[in-house]
């Protein structure tokens, strides 16, 4: 008989939490990070530059449905991206269409249909598909570095960096030190609210009790802190950090021929999803910010 345990605020923070996948279907966990770190950068350099709203949206959708059949997405997750991005590109669209200067938009299409007049100032289809695109472009970008955020850990990505790119590990092993600081600084601000409030010190509502509180968080998670970070100091001393050139690696990340076929073929269907937009006329690259592609 297995018991599920209870995951705790500081735990579902921890970078070191393992990402292992539960079936061989979910192919992302197995990739090296750097390879689903590296084959985004060039369409999201780009998507950076393109105009309209097909193309970001033609990737935004090839990088969804990369992530729902490539990674084991928890229920909260899923509803987040299938319904909660929607909405949040929907309500940006507007923020964006907003602050456009109408003046450049008249000779767009939808420049003529006005969906919300206060006076003087009108906000027009052409202006909402302009915010959209832009929408649009910030969505593609985020689910594309999700790809190997959702699906790498920080420690494995440090690793990954040594081990393939020859980062110094003086450097690599100071950013795993620091990963593992949230964790522990979330577990610490735990233990002292549980203080104060068996000490009925956290009573009180308002802001001046507010500000109050995390004056009173911040002493001694500060001293916290330095006590936690002496002791990494002293662990890295005894264990001869930095003494030597290199060291031995215990958790290897090395870079397979998978990594390289994944690498290749997300190239070539992006390349190949670009210039079949570029060709059918759905959009392109353009001095104007303001054009929405039709």
């Amino acid at each position: 008989m297995t018991t599920a345990a209870v995951q705790s605020p500081a735990a579902a923070l921890d970078p070191y939490a393992t990402t292992a996948p539960r079936s061989r279907a979910a192919f992302l966990y197995g990739l090296n990070p750097l390879a689903k770190v590296l084959a985004p950068v060039p369409i999201m350099v780009l998507l950076v530059f393109s105009r309209g709203i097909p193309i970001p949206l033609a990737f935004s959708l090839f990088s969804l449905l990369l992530l729902l059949v490539g990674a084991r997405l928890r229920p909260r997750t899923l509803a987040i991206l299938l319904l909660g991005l929607p909405l949040a590109v929907a309500v940006l669209g507007v923020s964006f269409g907003v602050w456009i200067d109408p003046s450049r938009l008249d000779a767009a299409a939808g420049s003529d249909t006005v969906l919300l007049a206060i006076g003087d100032w009108r906000f027009t289809v052409a202006a909402y598909l302009a915010g959209l695109a832009t929408a649009l472009r910030i969505t593609s970008l985020l689910l594309l570095s999700l790809l190997a955020g959702a699906t790498s850990t920080g420690p494995d990505l440090v690793r990954a960096l040594v081990q393939n790119l020859r980062v110094p590990y003086r450097i690599g092993y100071t950013a795993l030190a620091a990963y593992r600081f949230v964790p522990r600084f979330g577990h610490e601000l735990e233990v002292i609210r549980a203080a104060h409030r068996v000490r009925g010190t956290d009573s009180g509502r308002g802001p001046i009790n507010a500000v109050r509180r995390i004056l009173g968080y911040a002493i001694p998670l500060l001293a916290s802190a330095i006590r936690h970070a002496e002791r990494v100091a002293l662990a890295m001393d005894a264990r001869a950090f930095g003494a030597h050139a290199t060291r031995t690696e215990r958790h290897l990340v090395p870079w397979r021929t998978r990594d390289t076929v994944f690498v290749v073929l997300f190239w070539a269907a992006s390349a190949g999803l670009y210039v079949w937009a570029l060709s059918a006329g759905l959009t392109a690259l353009t001095p104007d910010r303001t054009d929405i592609g039709a």
